[in-house]
């Protein structure tokens, strides 16, 4: 069971960097948005991943949680 956890927070963990990584890739993009007129687009994007890197990052906490919970229970 441990290992499954644990292998779940490794996934979560790299799914929190993949949505880092493309939310900055998107804030990067601001400038070159801003003069091709696709400002919201850009904005809309960068919410997104806003919005599941703090999805993976609430999982991950929660699986870590619960990794300590079972670690005290032994």
């Amino acid at each position: 069971m441990e290992i499954l956890l644990i292998l779940g927070v490794v996934v979560c963990a790299g799914l929190v960097l993949f949505a880092l990584a493309r939310g900055l890739y998107h804030f990067s993009q601001g400038h070159r948005a801003t003069t091709e007129g696709a400002i919201h687009d850009n904005q809309v994007m960068q919410n997104r991943m806003m919005m599941a890197r703090i999805k993976w990052q609430a999982i991950t906490i929660i699986l870590l949680v619960l990794i300590g919970v079972l670690a005290a229970g032994r």
